[in-house]
């Protein structure tokens, strides 16, 4: 069945392909003319962007991982990790910043997956992302939420696991409550929470360093690079999935493309910014840390080190005093990345739905405050559900419930995002070569190369690091359950493999 050419908007001329005798004589377009979305405004700005991304990819992760990428490499090793998270974050930032500077619309992903894959598949890919993201997202938000109570142990070392529960649910009900409100005093707020993130980190780095040991923290185990030994390349996996989760969060501007001041511009600084300015942060705390104390201890499941390692590292230093502020601050920074995640996440199902590609009660704003209402309330009841499960997931010392639930929630983001996002901007640069593209990606296409195999490694080392959960099996049915579901909605909608795929070049400027 030939597809039907939707022509509802504006084409413009391609200036490149004109002689010289057919040049219109009114000035080209600007290099970017972005799309916005019905009742979004573009409001947020570079700076704010940057604190978007910062916050979403801080928060409570790196204090809570470092013991974590300590018992994957077996040592003080354990920097390489970080230094492999931060090329595949930049690698891949790299593929979002080209897709959200020309693609800039609320959703990120689901936008550009519509615009390249509509040409063979319809709406199978954005269907399918839409399902998926409304699980991996909420998982990434509930390992927040399980971080912020086990630093709150730290505070309250009688805390039950019942009181612990209820705790992580009326934190996920009070950032629900605080997104309750319009974008622009959000992004002020999150402005806020990005200082005490800031202020949170650097302090830890400065105890750390004021009683930093060379010795501890460069007393590699004898043979700790062993690039033969399979052990190795196992730990590696295990620390590139830790590393790579540290940084997830540059991408959270993107989502929000709809409401970007300037977004050709800003979304690409935007992802640059964040991803180099957190890698500082990382390998000076994760250096930091390990000069300051045993790494050894970290491997004890029942010490502090192993579940609040910014205040055992305080405590050591400036004292218990000290390491009670600080772990507060820890806790709003905790609470900045869950705020910033859910932010951007809500967003996803908004577009989507007003495509008709998902349930329509999604595409619906909040009639004072113009933000996506359904996106919100499902993204808060799934990370709660996140949360218990992350809390009461059967583990052990070796593989800690956080480790598996970061397993789970990768695998699931690998297929349908992280790998499917690398081929839509080949698939794009050769049916949209009129698109305006503010930034074209460096190098390219080595970044995506990098970027895939860097994903790939996570995804076929999945089941190895969290033995007797399957994720890949998991990950594969989720996404068979999705395929699925699409073919009933698609029966439903009439639409592609039942009827004409629909060609939309929403955003293409020739």
């Amino acid at each position: 069945m030939p597809p039907r050419i939707l022509t509802n908007q504006v084409k413009l001329p391609n200036l490149n392909a004109l002689t010289p005798s057919q040049e219109p004589h009114t000035p080209p377009p600007p290099p970017e003319a972005p799309v916005s979305s019905p009742g979004l405004s573009r409001r947020i700005g570079l700076f704010q962007a940057v604190t978007i991304n910062m916050s979403q990819m801080c928060g409570i992760g790196p204090f809570v991982t470092i013991p974590l990428m300590v018992a994957a490499f077996g040592g003080p090793q354990a920097v390489i990790g970080w230094i492999a998270g931060a090329v595949l974050a930049l690698a891949d930032g790299l593929v979002w910043a080209e897709l959200g500077a020309s693609l800039p619309g609320a959703g990120g992903t689901y936008v550009y997956l519509r615009e390249a894959f509509q040409y063979r598949t319809g709406r199978l890919m954005p269907f399918l992302f839409v399902w998926t993201a409304m699980l991996f997202i909420p998982l990434i938000m509930s390992t927040g939420v399980v971080g912020f109570v086990q630093y709150l142990g730290y505070l309250w070392p009688s805390m039950t696991d019942g009181q612990g529960d209820l705790v992580g649910l009326a934190f996920v009900a009070l950032v629900v409550l605080l997104l309750w409100r319009r974008v622009e005093n959000i992004a002020r707020l999150t402005t806020v929470m990005w200082v005490v993130m800031i202020a949170s980190v650097l302090a830890v780095i400065l105890a750390c360093y004021t009683h930093f040991s060379p010795g501890r923290a460069f007393d590699w185990p004898a043979h700790a690079v062993e690039l033969s030994h399979s052990q190795f390349w196992l730990g590696f996996a295990a620390g590139l999935t830790i590393g790579i989760y540290d940084y997830l969060g540059y991408n959270t501007a993107a989502y929000l493309g709809a409401e970007v001041r300037q977004p050709g511009r800003v979304l690409p600084r935007a992802i640059v910014l964040s991803i180099v300015g957190i890698m500082a942060i990382y390998l000076l705390l994760q250096v930091g840390v390990l000069g300051a104390m045993d790494w050894h201890a970290m491997l004890d499941p029942g010490s502090v080190a192993s579940k609040s390692v910014a205040s055992a590292v305080l405590e050591s230093t400036w004292g218990k005093g000290a390491a009670d502020v600080v772990t507060v601050l820890i806790l709003i920074t905790a609470f900045a990345s869950v705020l910033a995640g859910l932010l951007g996440g809500s967003r996803v199902p908004y577009d989507a739905a007003r495509d008709g590609v998902f349930f329509r009660a999604f595409g619906r704003l909040h009639a004072k405050h113009g933000f996506p209402v359904y996106g919100l309330a499902a993204m808060g009841v799934l990370t709660a559900a996140g949360f218990l499960l992350g809390r009461h997931l059967g583990s052990n010392a070796a593989h800690p419930p956080l480790t598996v639930l970061i397993n789970l929630l990768t695998t699931v983001m690998v297929i349908v995002q992280a790998l499917a996002q690398i081929v839509a901007v080949s698939v794009l640069r050769r049916r949209q070569p009129g698109l305006a593209r503010p930034y074209r990606m460096w190098l390219y296409p080595a970044p995506g190369v990098v970027a895939a195999v860097g994903w790939l490694v996570i995804y076929g080392y999945a089941d190895r690091n969290a033995p007797g959960f399957h994720p890949i099996e998991w990950s594969l049915a989720w996404v068979a359950a999705g395929g699925g579901a699409f073919l009933l909605w698609a029966r439903t909608e009439r639409t592609w493999p039942f009827g004409p795929r629909e060609i939309r070049e929403q955003f293409a400027s020739a």
